[in-house]
């Protein structure tokens, strides 16, 4: 990347910023996959880190090359529309196939509403 040091002080500013937010957030939702101990706790911390955490990183990626290129670079947006809508249903699948797996065994894992609040 040789073309990266003609980016203007204002854009390298700007691309940064969304780059180590991002990143800050989907860490976060990597360190709550470790540590929360249930499924039903574990399974909400990576995807809002991976939601928001990829929106952050692919705004970056935006700015970064429609700044270098003088021209709007939107292609990003159509992963950022996958990753946003694959990401919760996703959550939906495997919280509502567990939920079926500890109904079908009888299992004390299913929260409560006062495991909710």
């Amino acid at each position: 990347m040789n073309h990266a040091t003609q980016l203007p002080l204002w854009a390298a500013i700007l691309v940064s910023v969304f780059l180590l937010g991002g990143s800050l957030i989907t860490l976060i939702g990597a360190i709550g996959l470790l540590r929360f101990k249930k499924f039903y706790e574990r399974i909400h911390a990576p995807t809002l880190g991976t939601t928001f955490g990829v929106g952050g990183i692919l705004i970056a990626s935006i700015i970064f090359f429609t700044v270098l290129q003088s021209r709007p670079v939107l292609h990003e947006l159509l992963i950022t529309a996958f990753v946003f809508v694959t990401t919760p249903v996703t959550l939906m699948l495997l919280t509502r196939a567990t939920m079926h797996r500890d109904k079908t065994d009888d299992s004390r894992q299913l929260p409560t509403s006062n495991d909710l609040y």
